[in-house]
């Protein structure tokens, strides 16, 4: 439920509105926007109801709330939600790259990419010390100290830095050295590591699963908005089809769906939506044109020597290429690139 308050309100009768929610045993979220001012509220709404909320004082009108989704939900704050990384802001108009190395492999290897991704335009530096691979055999990351020269080469770079959690260990470790928390698609709906991600207070980009609705992905951001962090990047990273030709099967109309359904920011990872370093670049196009904030690119020093996902990596002449590329279709959008 959301109950809107009249343009026109006074403070005391705000307050007044949010004690009886609150004293029925319910939580009452505050939503300040430039024109509107809202209350969402989350509990048993049976009870408030019985209450006759439309006829408090300065109240415009009460709206039911059919999605299971509530705080993630753009009926709850209609104003886009602008998310700060150290200084870098993701969503409004600005159009936001991260890049660097799908799993960090050495420590010259990151600083390289790291320089590397930030004189091409990144402002936000990805490198994976965690890695879920498919195969147990496969290369698994370097855990902390990974973490470590993360955090050297943002301290280098003057980069933000965000790295993939895949365990309550490893966020308790991930929080001490990066700016930004990453779950992956196989963990969007492991609830535990949600919650705790909440309540971490760092920011977060959530990846949507391999085979997730659009619904499954709000309802896993909202595990995290419920703990108390509102700090979410959305993250289309493609989904599983028949299709065989690419990885996965970028699911491009989620952006705008995301846009119609929710306040939270949405960017796109073509480089695993592809699995084919070809194909990143007009992916990459698309999701600019289709409204998206920002783009997440794995880039590589060399693509054929990587112990992770080298056929989707791009190489560092090819990642500056592909940021001058981008230059006219995000400006199209009416979003400021770099």
């Amino acid at each position: 439920m959301i109950i809107v308050m009249k343009q026109k309100f006074s403070e005391d009768n705000l307050r007044n509105v949010i004690n009886t929610i609150e004293g029925l045993g319910l939580t009452a979220h505050l939503s300040r926007g430039e024109n509107t001012t809202l209350i969402g509220v989350v509990g048993d709404k049976m009870k408030l109801l019985e209450k006759n909320p439309e006829l408090l004082p300065d109240v415009d009108r009460v709206i039911q709330v059919s999605e299971t989704y509530k705080l993630a939900n753009k009926k709850f704050k209609t104003e886009p939600t602008v998310i700060d990384v150290d200084g870098v802001k993701i969503g409004g108009d600005n159009f936001v790259i991260m890049a660097g190395p799908c799993a960090v492999e050495s420590h010259d290897q990151l600083i390289e990419t790291a320089i590397a991704a930030r004189n091409g335009g990144a402002q936000i530096l990805r490198g994976g010390a965690y890695k879920p691979r498919t195969s147990p055999y496969s290369f698994q990351g370097l855990e902390e100290e990974g973490l470590r020269y993360m955090e050297e080469a943002g301290r280098t770079t003057g980069l933000a830095t965000i790295c993939e959690v895949t365990s309550l260990r490893a966020l308790s470790m991930a929080a001490k050295y990066v700016d930004m928390l990453q779950i992956g698609a196989r963990n969007m709906q492991n609830f535990e590591l949600l919650k705790e991600v909440g309540r971490s207070g760092l920011p977060v980009m959530l990846k949507r699963g391999l085979a997730a609705t659009v619904d499954e992905w709000l309802n896993a951001a909202e595990y995290i908005i419920s703990e108390g962090n509102p700090n979410i990047v959305l993250c289309e990273r493609g989904i599983r089809t028949y299709e065989t030709a690419t990885r996965n099967t970028l699911d491009i109309s989620a952006v705008p769906v995301i846009r119609a359904k929710s306040h939270l920011p949405v960017i796109v990872d073509p480089s695993h939506a592809t699995g084919v370093r070809a194909y990143v670049e007009p992916l990459a196009k698309a999701a600019a044109a289709a409204g998206a904030d920002g783009l997440m690119i794995e880039v590589h020093p060399c693509p054929s020597c990587a112990l992770s996902d080298g056929p989707q990596s791009l190489t560092f002449e090819q990642f500056d290429q592909l940021m001058e590329n981008l230059k006219p279709y995000a400006q199209l959008a009416g979003r400021k690139l770099g």
